[in-house]
C-alpha cells in the first residue's frame, strides 16, 4: 500500500507544516514536514475531523 501525503490546507505557509494521509476510511495520519523520518501518527478520521473544526473555531 502507497500512502499519499498531502500537505494541510490548515498548515502555515512557511515550515511550519504537517502532511496528512487517509489510510483508510476511519484512519487519518499526520506526520511533520520537517521531520518526516520521525514517523507519524495515526487517529479515528472523526477525531481528525474534530480537532479541525476546534481549531477553525478558536
Amino acid at each position: 500500500m502507497t500512502i499519499e501525503w498531502r500537505k494541510s490546507s490548515y498548515s502555515g505557509h512557511d515550515t511550519d507544516c504537517i502532511e496528512v494521509a487517509r489510510l483508510d476510511v476511519r484512519t487519518t495520519a499526520v506526520r511533520d514536514t520537517k521531520n518526516r523520518s520521525h514517523g507519524a501518527f495515526a487517529l479515528p478520521s472523526t477525531s481528525w475531523i474534530a480537532l479541525i473544526e476546534a481549531v477553525k473555531n478558536e
